[in-house]
């Protein structure tokens, strides 16, 4: 089996000056998941070598640069799951935690449980040795400035969620195992405490070897409704193409409950999607040793791989 990876930055709407930003954060961690897939990985390490590369990058919600809640602090989600067996490890409303998603792998691999959450999960980190970011370091001027404006009393904070960056990877390795890992830092101004759909299992992503692995992004109340992960696997098992199944799930989330959004999939032949009914979406895949990406409907570049990674190392 060839490897594949597919990553996106989240569904929304990416504002002009972000563009080149966003794009070149995709490109980067699709390759690095790449990178894993080559060097004999398994999906599991491409997935999350993916995510780690986005929740370090400023540009997306999730890690260093998610958004704030209510009280200005930061809270993440993420999730992994592994589509041999279906062991899967989430974590929800962490703080001071650069890399949830590490600590989401350390939940599914060290632990009998699937999700720890808050308190329960800061305590599992420092067990596991992981060391603690001052939350202070996890936000950016932007998400501060954001913050701060919704809590005007005018503001309308449904506005400003419009450029969630929630980030993903779907990955199959050449032994024809399916991964995918989800991680996010919410809406902004949420209620303290606030779970979206990215740490539920089915809804901010399923894998499973028998029919493929997807992650998704957009309104998380709308997606956990519609149970959207498992749906489009549902699809898939029915005979539909990864893009087919993940327009019919979109499509019935926003006819359903009128819930915008985004997914990357990949079935278990390796074939692949990246869809969304939002305005923009970045996204990035490697397969075959080409590099596709893109932001707007219809917008899809290509390029060698080796470019790729030699334009990446001068600073894309």
């Amino acid at each position: 089996m060839k490897p594949v990876i597919v990553v996106h930055g989240g569904a929304g709407r990416i504002f002009k000056e972000r563009e080149e930003g966003c794009r070149a954060g995709v490109v980067r961690a699709a390759l690095r998941g790449y990178g894993a897939l080559k060097e004999g990985g398994s999906a599991l390490d491409a997935v999350e070598e993916a995510v780690r590369s986005m929740e370090d990058d400023p540009h997306f919600n999730a890690g260093c640069g998610s958004v704030l809640n209510e009280k200005g602090e930061v809270e993440m989600d993420a999730i992994i799951m592994d589509g041999k067996n279906l062991d899967s490890g989430a974590v929800s409303a962490v703080k001071c935690i650069s890399n949830p998603i590490k600590l989401a792998r350390l939940v599914m691999e060290k632990t009998k449980h699937m999700l720890l959450t808050d308190h329960g999960a800061h305590l599992f980190a420092q067990a596991m040795g992981l060391p603690e970011t001052p939350g202070e370091k996890l936000i950016t001027e932007r998400s501060r400035e954001r913050w701060k404006k919704n809590l005007e009393p005018d503001s309308n904070p449904e506005e400003f969620q419009k450029d969630l960056g929630t980030v993903g990877a779907v990955a199959i390795d050449s032994e024809g195992n399916v991964a995918c890992a989800t991680s996010t830092g919410g809406l902004s101004n949420k209620l303290i405490g606030r779970v979206g759909d990215t740490a539920c299992i089915g809804s901010g992503g399923y894998a499973d070897n028998r029919s493929g692995a997807a992650s998704t992004t957009g309104h998380g109340e709308s997606i956990m409704k519609v149970v959207l992960a498992r749906l489009i696997l549902y699809h898939m098992e029915q005979g539909m193409s990864p893009e087919m199944a993940a327009d019919t799930a979109l499509d019935y989330m926003k006819t359903r409950v009128g819930g915008l959004g985004g997914v990357i999939v990949v079935n278990n032949s390796g074939e692949w999607a990246a869809r969304f009914s939002t305005k923009q979406m970045s996204w990035a895949t490697v397969k075959d040793d080409q590099l596709h990406y893109g932001i707007y409907a219809g917008e899809r570049h290509t390029k060698p791989v080796d470019e790729a990674l030699r334009s990446e190392s001068e600073g894309f």
